[in-house]
């Protein structure tokens, strides 16, 4: 039986609707946003990803937010490509970290939104996980192992040999394979998984930066203010203090 709204109860529109039957989908991470690339909803999915309870906590924030310069860069050029073209891009493959700073690889579909007048207005999108054994399409799926061991074992040294053992590859099959599936080599994955997990660690910590270093894999501080520079565009302790100046201020 269709439940009625009480009097003075504000019904919630359409796409409102239709978000929330996404909040019963857990594996299916749903955002919503603004021709300028920033949120304006998100499902539950989303929210818990991201660290957040509420809509309101990412409405009107951008992935810079969120994500490391040069990550947030990326996805929002690959917004502007599908609302330049008015056309959807799916199943692209993106290594997104979750609130406590675990890297996990999604399949992220885009779609561009239309106004009344049929102008682009923004755009909505799913991430679907496929980095754990059983949920990952055919051809990623086989890499699976070398993924999830990398995610276990970033803070040790990690042999590209190693990785093909696991996969039953050879080592450079493994480096085709990853370059085919998703454009970087296995070397550049072990690098980004360590500089997301020590990202997170210099936001959510006051730990010394040597520490998070050598728990994170790298040789020394020098070799990991280096990559983390490239990487985030801010060496290790301007970049924490830079994310803590932002938390202040919101």
């Amino acid at each position: 039986m269709a439940r009625h709204p009480h009097p003075g109860e504000k019904v919630p529109s359409q796409a409102e609707q239709i978000l929330r039957l996404f909040d019963a989908v857990p594996d299916v991470f749903l955002f919503v946003k603004d021709r300028h690339s920033r949120f304006t909803d998100c499902n539950a999915a989303w929210l818990a990803m991201h660290g957040c309870s509420t809509a309101a906590e990412v409405q009107g924030k951008s992935d810079a937010d969120f994500h490391p310069p040069a990550l947030a860069a990326q996805y929002v050029a690959e917004d502007r490509q599908v609302m330049k073209s008015g056309r959807p891009l799916r199943d692209q493959s993106w290594l997104v970290s979750d609130h406590e700073g675990m890297p996990r690889w999604y399949l992220c579909t885009k779609i561009p939104l239309f106004d009344a007048r049929g102008r682009v207005s923004g755009l909505a999108g799913i991430l679907r996980p496929f980095d754990h054994a059983g949920n990952a399409p055919g051809e990623y799926q086989r890499l699976t192992p070398a993924l999830e061991y990398v995610i276990a074992h970033y803070g040790r040294p990690i042999a590209c040999a190693e990785l093909a053992r696991r996969v039953g590859l050879s080592v450079s099959q493994l480096q085709r394979e990853f370059r085919r599936l998703f454009n970087i080599s296995p070397g550049d994955y072990v690098l980004y998984t360590r500089l997301t997990v020590a990202r997170r660690r210099l936001e959510q910590t006051t730990e010394p930066i040597g520490r998070i270093a050598a728990d994170c894999g790298f040789f020394d501080q020098a070799h990991f203010t280096r990559a983390f520079r490239k990487h985030a565009g801010l060496p290790p302790q301007q970049y924490r203090q830079h994310h803590a100046g932002r938390t202040a201020a919101s």
